[in-house]
């Protein structure tokens, strides 16, 4: 993470003040990009589920990526992950080219992201779940590992620092629970806590609040503020627009695999390509008299089949 860091509110203020002339459109610049993407193309078959020509995530900022089902969030989320591989597009975190990198390699840069099913080791403890995630150990190497006086002292640093993330998010009273014991809302919050054992940079995730008990929706809404607080960028998935709307610095819409609006929170429900994409072009417009007569007759055929699959039925 950046050695800056900054109260949650102040914080806030300050990315509001660098977006304020960032345009509301889609593929707009930022001032202080973490990530940039360029021309993403990702097809399955004859269906092309992603094509996005550009996209920066202002450093520092909580970013919320969000439009209908089936609009090609969690694959392009997955192809900028090394989770996918895109047809076509490049792209780049921190300066550091990752179009070609596999999907190890992100968190080594300092981008690492969760699952909306949450990945956590089910027959293994939440501290051994969270041990397991800090990068460079040097037990790993198998010829170190025969030496305990090379990696012991690693070891302790690692599970202090283990503990005081559980006890960061609350959970260090299931310190040694198995992770399959887990309601869906501890998964999720034992994944977030273990993201953050490699330090990042930029933290990606896919829904949090998937599944979630409310009463946990609020505890994982103050960590993503802590994580921004701390200096990381956020970069999320997220359906609930109260959500985007309470947190977020900044929302990019997409929608049929394209990005059609970016802007912040406060401007996303005013445009018409974000509601015409949730709600449909014509969702407000007055039935003309041909297309009422056409949705008539549609209803008349719908009944006569019923009506002939019941005779049928009765038939039997």
């Amino acid at each position: 993470m950046s050695d800056t860091t900054y109260d949650t509110a102040a914080g806030a203020a300050r990315l509001a003040a660098e977006l304020a002339d960032v345009p509301s459109e889609p593929g707009a610049a930022k001032p202080d990009p973490i990530l940039v993407s360029d021309r993403m193309v990702r097809r399955f078959g004859g269906l092309t589920a992603v094509e996005v020509d550009h996209l920066e995530v202002q450093r520092g900022s909580i970013t919320a990526l969000i439009g209908p089902n089936g609009a090609g969030k969690t694959t392009f989320f997955n192809c900028l992950t090394g989770f996918g591989d895109p047809d076509e597009g490049e792209w780049t975190f921190d300066g550091t080219r990752l179009t070609t990198a596999p999907a190890h390699k992100f968190p080594q840069a300092g981008m690492v992201r969760t699952f909306q099913l949450t990945k956590a080791l089910s027959k293994l403890t939440v501290i051994e779940n969270m041990k397991l995630a800090a990068p460079d150990q040097r037990g790993e190497n198998f010829f170190r590992a025969l030496v305990p006086g090379i990696w012991r002292r690693q070891e302790r640093e690692v599970e202090e620092r283990a503990d005081q993330l559980l006890e960061r998010f609350k959970m260090d009273h299931m310190r040694n629970e198995f992770a399959g014991t887990l309601s869906g809302g501890q998964r999720k919050l034992l994944e977030m806590a273990r993201a953050l054992m490699c330090e990042p940079r930029m933290i990606m995730l896919d829904e949090p609040m998937a599944g979630v008990n409310p009463a946990l929706t609020q505890s994982l809404l103050e960590h993503i503020k802590e994580m921004r607080a701390d200096g990381a960028t956020v970069l999320f998935i997220e359906h609930d627009m109260d959500v985007v709307s309470s947190i977020s610095d900044w929302v990019v819409v997409m929608a049929e695999g394209r990005i059609i609006a970016e802007s912040p929170p406060e401007e996303v429900g005013q445009n018409q390509a974000v509601v015409d994409a949730y709600l449909g072009a014509h969702h407000d417009a007055p039935l003309t008299i041909e297309e009422e007569e056409a949705e008539l007759e549609e209803a008349d055929e719908l009944l006569e089949e019923i009506e002939e699959a019941r005779e049928e039925e009765q038939g039997r």
